[in-house]
């Protein structure tokens, strides 16, 4: 993004009250302020929908004051936090509730999923947070290390590496409350080797930090005093503490959970604690935040892949809110746009699965000497028949010890469904097509054709 958008006019208020108010009686004006509101349309926006600058004026005018009598506050002292519930902030959350936080069904059936797929979402998420930060690598590259345990070559693949072991990180933090320390343990993960080490978990300690384009030097944001950092930090930390319980709620501070999350992601943002890392940390906490109050299926949703197909709405979103009195709106509806767009090729995604799960129990049925976990692996080297693996992508891929992933091919191996080739000090296995396994007509029953 070159350019930043044109502020909001400050002296909207006093608008209505000029000699021009006529306007506000306009239906057509009435009509337009409507569905401008619906959509939550930023001031830049209306530029080429209302041409006449006293109307659009007028427009705007007429469109904060129906915001600001909608507005809820958000309990965070040090930043005026508002937020509206419109139409598709409602939608979102309406579809986050019946599909995130319960039993998955689809066409009425209930969903297993596996560890494996787990780990494929985490290794997604932290391919594409790392682009999004400006890592030169591709998702094939970055995937083939992560799943093969191979060591990162340069700083693109260690900020990969990284993240993966941060998103993993969370899953086994998210019982726990948020601290400082927390925060910083998380940073100094997604940092570890790409940052000077003086930097790496530590807030900053100077002024000097601002989110600019490094090609034109255009500053987006300042953030707050290096001063202020551990006073905003701990306001943060409490803000995601808060207990919003079902017994005794609380009308007056009760947020919805992913709200809650999404706005933790926004002010790490706007915090800016660190002297880099701050988008990834952000991401990680809003993960941390909603695996920790039940919403167990974000885990396999990499939401950062759909940021990265718009990034340019993912920094709109940021200086929207920053730019109209920190109303986070924007900010909400940018990201649960991104969720609900990551639901649905979550959705498309287990569709398929069915048609996997029921591969598996067949070779289950068929092979009686093998586990699930096993026939997971054997289906996956089936499909995938001209490709090795090996001892430690079976690890990373089933998050099992190494021993496990060893025992499980070698078992395969002495059944004769995979064969086994030493090269070097490493072994290497690939599916034996020798072994008929599955004549033609299973495999079509199966779906593996």
């Amino acid at each position: 993004m070159r350019t930043l958008p044109e502020k909001p006019p400050s002296d909207w208020n006093k608008v209505l009250l000029s000699e021009n108010a006529w306007f506000a009686g306009d239906p057509e004006l009435q009509k337009e302020v409507a569905e401008y509101n619906r959509r939550y349309l930023f001031w830049d926006e209306l530029k080429y929908r209302i041409p006449d600058p006293e109307r659009r004026k007028i427009a705007w005018a007429m469109m904060k004051l129906l915001r600001i009598l909608r507005f809820e506050h958000v309990p965070f002292t040090r930043l005026p936090l508002t937020y509206s519930f419109i139409p598709e902030i409602v939608k979102s959350l309406h579809t986050i509730d019946r599909y995130l936080s319960g039993t998955l069904r689809i066409h009425n059936k209930a969903i297993t999923l596996e560890e494996s797929y787990i780990v494929n979402s985490l290794m997604e998420e932290a391919i594409a947070s790392s682009i999004l930060e400006g890592a030169a690598t591709t998702r094939k590259a970055a995937k083939e290390m992560l799943r093969k345990g191979k060591k990162p070559k340069n700083d693109s693949e260690r900020m990969v590496l990284n993240n993966y072991d941060a998103m993993r990180f969370i899953r086994e933090k998210k019982d726990e409350p948020l601290t400082p320390e927390l925060i910083l343990d998380v940073h100094r993960i997604v940092t570890k080797g790409t940052l000077d080490e003086e930097h790496v978990g530590h807030f900053r300690t100077t002024n000097e930090i601002v989110v600019a384009d490094s090609a034109t030097g255009v500053v987006y944001h300042t953030p707050p005093d290096f001063f202020e950092i551990e006073g905003y930090i701990a306001d943060l930390c409490a803000f995601a503490n808060h207990e919003d319980t079902v017994s005794e709620p609380d009308a007056d501070t009760f947020i919805h959970p992913v709200i809650r999350g999404i706005i933790l992601h926004y002010l790490i943002g706007y915090i800016h604690p660190f002297n880099d890392g701050n988008g990834r940390t952000a991401r990680s906490i809003f993960y941390w935040y909603v695996l920790s109050r039940g919403y167990w299926l974000f885990e396999y949703m990499p939401i950062s892949r759909i940021i990265l197909r718009s990034k340019k709405k993912y920094a709109l979103a940021y200086l929207h809110t920053e730019y109209d009195g920190s109303d986070v709106t924007y900010f909400l509806q940018y990201n649960l746009s991104c969720i609900t767009e990551a639901l649905a090729d979550l959705l498309k995604f287990l569709e398929k699965q069915q048609e996997v799960q029921g591969t598996t129990k067949a070779l289950i049925r068929k092979i009686k000497e093998i586990n699930p976990r096993q026939a997971n692996i054997l289906r996956e080297m089936m499909e995938h028949s001209d490709e090795y693996f090996t001892i430690r992508q079976v690890m990373h891929t089933y998050n099992t010890v190494y021993q496990t992933a060893r025992t499980d091919l070698m078992h395969l191996a002495s059944l004769g469904y995979i064969m086994q080739e030493k090269r070097g000090r490493e072994y290497l296995y690939i599916f034996n097509e020798k072994s008929n396994l599955w004549n033609q007509s299973t495999r079509k029953k199966s779906g593996l054709d």
